[in-house]
């Protein structure tokens, strides 16, 4: 099993550069080590029979499916799977887009300021040592500590770090990465200076192209990642694998 789950998660890491990586550093490719593979083998796993997956349709462009850890996050992933379920984030929009960082969504108002959780009101943070803002997560957006509702963004960021470059980055934030993070961060990518600042409730295990494809899109304003043309969430639906 153990054997399987690693030639599937190389294959994995080899669909991720097959998608195109931008570099910070001077790795050039993912060299699919043991330790490449060790680092990747949970929250890179693919989903297996009776886990609760979610494919997120994109109008005019496809679908990203993503897996959740109820375990780790299991207030984000109930409000998240729940609102997706009673149909909140159908016809809603991706209102920011940031290529080589993220896409952000689930506010009705479009504006970024709006939205609400299943309860009513924000729920706190859920982080954990063992899930990282890696290229591909799915987290939760706030506007600061606890301040958890229904907007979301999934990292597409594949800029990768080296060592001196995470070390800038847990002097600045006050955080510490282990073995493991390293390694991905420095192979595959993402965003480590959200790490224990936006919640990790899901990762995506098919439709990376997809993720990239949006990522392009025209915007009004690079900065502020104000799509041209609105990218409509079509509809999540919600089923076991």
């Amino acid at each position: 099993m153990r054997k399987a789950m690693a030639l599937l998660l190389c294959c994995m890491i080899g669909m991720m550069l097959f998608a195109g990586c931008k570099k910070e550093t001077s790795i050039d490719e993912v060299e699919v080590t043991p330790e490449v593979v060790e680092a990747t083998l949970d929250q890179f796993a693919a989903p297996v029979t009776g886990d609760t997956v979610a494919e997120i349709i994109i109008r005019d462009y496809g679908s990203i499916y993503v897996r959740f850890f109820e375990d780790a996050a299991p207030k984000a992933v109930e409000n998240f799977i729940t609102l997706a379920k009673e149909g909140y984030y159908d016809g809603l929009t991706f209102h920011r887009i940031i290529e080589d960082f993220m896409l952000q969504g689930g506010d009705p108002t479009g504006t970024g300021s709006g939205g609400e959780s299943i309860w009513g009101e924000d729920f706190k943070d859920e982080f954990s040592n063992d899930l990282q803002p890696y290229r591909g997560a799915l987290c939760m957006a706030n506007s600061g500590p606890d301040t958890n509702a229904s907007q979301f963004f999934l990292v597409q960021a594949s800029n990768t770090y080296n060592e001196d470059i995470l070390d800038q980055v847990e002097d600045k934030y006050g955080i510490k990465f282990d073995d493991k993070a390293r390694v991905v961060y420095a192979n595959i990518g993402g965003t480590p200076w959200l790490f224990k600042m936006h919640t990790v409730f899901g990762q995506i295990y098919e439709g990376l192209d997809i993720l990239d494809l949006v990522a392009k899109v025209e915007k009004t304003d690079e900065k502020k990642g104000i799509p041209a043309t609105e990218v409509i969430i079509e509809k999540i639906n919600v089923s076991v694998y």
